[in-house]
């Protein structure tokens, strides 16, 4: 394997509707596990539409791939030199290869370039197995293994993510099993597998193992393999396989545990095979550590975001609030008419009290909001760390999870955590000092009960906590990746490097609400016109 020359590649195309068309097209020459030389990476422009919605995802726009793209032929041209005879590589083989790249060459008339190697994907979900991000989406992994961050969704930053992921995370699962040549790697990826917990149906997240002592679920194996549908009757007979060979050999053959752990600053992987106690303690101290440190660090992005927003907000808030009087007095005087019409001048003006009571109760949401948007402030670099550090370690001791079997101990984790995520929110330091210095006279304080650190939870309970922690862990990654995909993280990224922008885009966004502003005063005042004509009197809501 260290000396096998092979290729990485990946696509960016128009989307998932036929005919699919390939927009950037990149690869990395690979020598065993190593780079070899300069990547490839190139736009295509093929002249035809690129969907909203694929632009957004890839940022691959009409205008960016006339400026900027190459002409099909000429790209796969270029590939076919760079690529050679190396085997090609993708991270889905079966949709970069076979529903893109090779459809795209027969509509071209081109000869089909290269050979395919192996699906890194599936050398992923079989070494990973059972995988302790949740999914093995790239973007998962890279977050849940701390790898370099990479232009994601990009056909470049895809592949230099993969050969993050090779080298760091699956060349050592490798070599513990003994995969040392692309021959093993090839067929290990290329084997039927399923698996090792279920991935769907009345026994979703169960190993497979418990067949062993459940008779149930050993039954519907049974049932499986005897199905008429050839996929499930192969996956049911796969198992059954399995549980053949494993017979009596319960520890030494439970599925190996593979998580990203840290100490400091150091990180690395941990293999555990030993499913007792102390094992899923460490597991769990392990997750907890990770889900603490992504917990930060979305609380510290949410919080940048955030401040972002309230300077905008600030900048908006005039308008905002004329805006917003207008609409007020605009829905009173249609619902004075509609009443004046039917049940005449005295029902009518009883909505005038209605009417003050919500412009008051609108006044106090901005003032408000106001307190809160200038109570956000960016926060030093060392107070920023330390915030992070704080936080971290709170979030790790004293999350509610560790008590889900008890509900009176975990309901005082859980208002210790609301504690804890509010200082955290505002950026208030000295009040997660107090917090991390005394919990328990912090508590005291607060007039809730102490806490517990007793560990009394049964096997079974572990296992139940650090399945839920690995929940939690894919949710927090989706959910930070999302923030990350979000218009307004991208306002806060721009304004760090631009920070004339905001106002720049306030000024638009102010441009914006005028004119809203302008149709919304004549329509104000022609329902003020209609209820004066009408009763002789000027009408409530002032403009």
């Amino acid at each position: 394997m260290p000396h096998t020359h092979w290729l990485l590649l990946d696509t960016e195309t128009t989307g998932l509707k036929e005919p699919i068309y390939v927009v950037e097209l990149a690869a990395q020459r690979m020598r065993g596990w190593e780079p070899e030389g300069p990547p490839f990476v190139r736009l295509l422009d093929h002249g035809v539409a690129i969907p909203p919605e694929t632009a957004r995802v890839n940022g691959n726009t009409r205008e960016i791939l006339e400026r900027n793209g190459e002409p099909p032929l000429a790209v796969y041209d270029a590939f076919a030199d760079y690529a050679g005879e190396r085997p090609l590589v993708t991270y889905n083989l079966s949709y970069d290869l076979d529903q893109v790249l090779r459809p795209e060459w027969q509509r071209l008339g081109r000869a089909p370039i290269g050979r395919a190697g192996f699906c890194a994907l599936r050398l992923a979900q079989r070494l990973l197995d059972p995988i302790p991000a949740g999914n093995c989406k790239l973007q998962t992994l890279r977050q849940y293994y701390r790898l370099p961050a990479h232009s994601a969704h990009t056909a470049l930053g895809d592949v230099e993510t993969v050969v993050d992921l090779l080298r760091q995370v699956l060349f050592p699962l490798a070599e513990a099993r003994g995969l040392a040549s692309w021959d093993a790697w090839r067929v290990y990826a290329a084997e039927t597998w399923f698996p090792s917990r279920f991935a769907f149906g009345k026994y979703k997240g169960r190993p497979f193992l418990d067949a062993r002592h459940d008779t149930a679920l050993r039954a519907w194996l049974e049932w499986l393999a005897g199905s008429s549908n050839p996929r499930s009757a192969e996956m049911g007979r796969w198992y059954l396989e399995r549980l053949a060979v494993d017979a009596g050999r319960e520890s030494a053959d439970a599925p190996t545990l593979v998580i990203a752990t840290a100490t400091g600053d150091s990180e690395g992987l941990v293999l555990y095979r030993d499913p007792e106690r102390a094992t899923l303690n460490r597991l769990i101290e392990a997750a907890r550590t990770r889900l603490a440190d992504l917990e930060a660090e979305s609380a510290r992005e949410h919080q940048a975001v955030a401040v972002i927003q309230s300077r905008l907000f600030s900048l908006l808030r005039p308008h905002y609030e004329r805006r917003d009087r207008l609409r007020l007095a605009i829905n009173y005087r249609r619902r004075y008419l509609d009443l004046l019409l039917v049940e005449g001048e005295e029902a009518a003006e009883a909505l005038g009290s209605d009417y003050e009571r919500a412009r008051a109760e609108t006044e106090r949401d901005y003032a408000e909001a106001a307190a809160e948007a200038s109570a956000r402030r960016e926060l030093s670099e060392a107070d920023a760390h330390e915030l992070k550090t704080l936080f971290r370690s709170l979030v790790r001791l004293y999350h509610p999870d560790r008590y889900t079997h008890d509900p009176e101990r975990q309901a005082i984790h859980e208002r210790l955590m609301q504690m804890i995520n509010q200082a955290h929110d505002q950026g208030d330091i000295a009040r997660l000092r107090e917090i991390a210095h005394d919990p328990n006279a912090f508590l005291a304080r607060q007039g809730l009960g102490g806490l517990d650190f007793a560990d009394d939870a049964d096997l079974t309970k572990l296992r139940q906590l650090y399945e839920s922690l690995q929940v939690r862990l894919l949710a927090t990654l989706e959910e930070l990746a999302q923030l990350r995909e979000s218009s307004d993280h991208e306002l806060h990224r721009l304004s760090q490097e631009r920070p004339e922008l905001l106002e720049t885009i306030a000024e638009q966004q102010a441009e914006a609400i005028r004119a809203e502003i302008v149709a919304l005063e004549d329509e104000a005042r022609r329902l003020a016109g209609e209820i004066e004509g009408l009763t002789d009197a000027p009408a409530l809501g002032a403009e």
